[in-house]
């Protein structure tokens, strides 16, 4: 499970094979995340100023190094499905990343 905070915080509990172990990216987390999306076995957390987050499984969107470039900045909105994230940036362009 992940929360969000009011001051923007993210926090997560549960099982870490399942997504909730977020400690390789905690420090992003700590404030100005604005929402977070959670699907089978991970999480993408969208900060105020529109960079993206993911932690959790692999193969499953918790790994978006491949993309991550593209998701630095200028990041509106984010869906997930089973197994992949598709975000959608203010100029239209959508990313994709996840199994």
């Amino acid at each position: 499970f992940a929360a969000l905070k009011e001051a923007g915080e993210v926090v997560t509990w549960g099982d870490a094979d399942f997504g909730d172990d977020f400690s390789a990216v905690a420090d992003r987390l700590v404030a100005g995340v604005s929402y977070i999306v959670g699907i089978e076995l991970a999480f993408a957390a969208l900060k105020e100023a529109g960079e993206f987050v993911t932690w959790g499984y692999a193969d499953f969107g918790g790994d978006s190094s491949a993309v991550a470039h593209r998701l630095t900045a200028g990041v509106s909105t984010t869906v997930g499905n089973m197994s992949a994230f598709a975000a959608l940036k203010e100029a239209g362009e959508v990313v994709t990343w996840g199994d």
